[in-house]
């Protein structure tokens, strides 16, 4: 069973991609036939105009990846646009995908409303999943690693590949399954989506002081004016965070106590900033330790097996259609 799964590389990973993707990974990496890319392609769907630097962010990101525990002797690590394949599938998917089924994306639709995305609403961010179609059945993926908003996705990708097989009157691929990963997403730390934009995150490489610092300032529960109010921890961003990097007990043992008001925010805040901070660590300290040659040969190996697969698979395509 093969498992794909991908990331861009527009920027710093914070804890929201460490519980929401990384944690995960490392499980899948156990368990499946594990091939996760950096998608660069897919960064210049919103970031063209950015100038962002696409190579050492690929680096960078890789080099996260391996703190993290993404251990590349488990699994596949590759950059997508060293795969040109990605792109000759994703021309051909384009070729066949009525544009109406890209319009009723909820997340194309959700982004029409805003201004941000409104004016750059480039043919790329368009067709962007027909391109992570491509990315997933290159590969024939089993299943693909998924939070519940990004359903509609797959089933879009799962329409591509009956709609290829319908006209090509042949079945070359996989229609993938969606592995609806269990983690709650971290919310930023005034509440909204954890975001660099927002500048409401915590990144994997904050020292101990800058994790204190950010945290400190999180918004709380608001109705709790004094100390030795009773609180509602299940309204606080910050009893998020415990619940997500603090042992089960002391999660148990906040709760009670700020339920009781016989713990003031500060205190609460402490305790979980040392949480956060043993957690990331030991990160810190193997990031450090990786050089970018290091991480350049990982991606080198992994760039040839993604080619030899994925050629293979093209040259399935082009018999069918040519």
């Amino acid at each position: 069973m093969r498992v794909v799964s991908g990331m861009r590389p527009t920027g710093k990973l914070h804890l929201g991609h460490y519980i929401g993707v990384l944690e995960n990974w490392k499980k899948l990496q156990d368990e499946y036939e594990a091939f996760f890319f950096v998608a660069d392609w897919h960064a210049l769907t919103t970031k063209f105009d950015e100038h962002i630097d696409l190579k050492q962010n690929s680096v960078d990101l890789v080099k996260e990846w391996i703190a993290c525990g993404i251990n590349p002797d488990k699994c596949n690590l590759y950059i997508q646009s060293e795969v040109k394949e990605h792109a000759e599938l994703y021309l051909i998917l384009n070729m066949i995908t009525p544009v109406s089924w890209l319009e009723r994306n909820p997340t194309y639709k959700d982004a029409m409303q805003q201004a941000e995305y409104k004016k750059k609403n480039n043919a790329g961010f368009l067709t962007y999943p027909v391109l992570q179609t491509a990315d997933i059945i290159l590969y024939d993926a089993d299943v693909v690693p998924i939070g519940e908003d990004q359903k509609p996705h797959l089933e879009l990708a799962r329409e591509i590949v009956r709609h290829f097989h319908y006209l090509y009157k042949t079945e070359i691929f996989t229609e993938p399954k969606e592995l609806l990963t269990k983690n709650a997403r971290l919310p930023g730390l005034d509440g909204r989506k954890m975001s660099k934009s927002f500048g409401n995150a915590i990144y994997l490489d904050d020292s101990t002081e800058e994790i204190w610092q950010k945290l400190r300032k999180a918004k709380t529960d608001t109705s709790r004016i004094k100390k030795t109010d009773p609180g509602h921890p299940d309204e606080c961003i910050v009893f998020d965070y415990h619940k997500a990097f603090s042992p089960a007990n002391e999660v148990q043992e906040i709760k009670a106590a700020c339920e009781a008001g016989s713990i003031g925010c500060v205190e609460c805040k402490k305790r979980c900033a040392a949480n956060i901070d043993k957690i990331l660590e030991p990160v810190r300290e193997k990031k450090a330790s990786l050089n970018d040659n290091e991480i350049l040969d990982i991606i080198r190996n992994g760039n040839k097996k993604a080619k030899e697969i994925a050629k293979e698979k093209m040259q399935k395509v082009n018999k069918v259609i040519f």
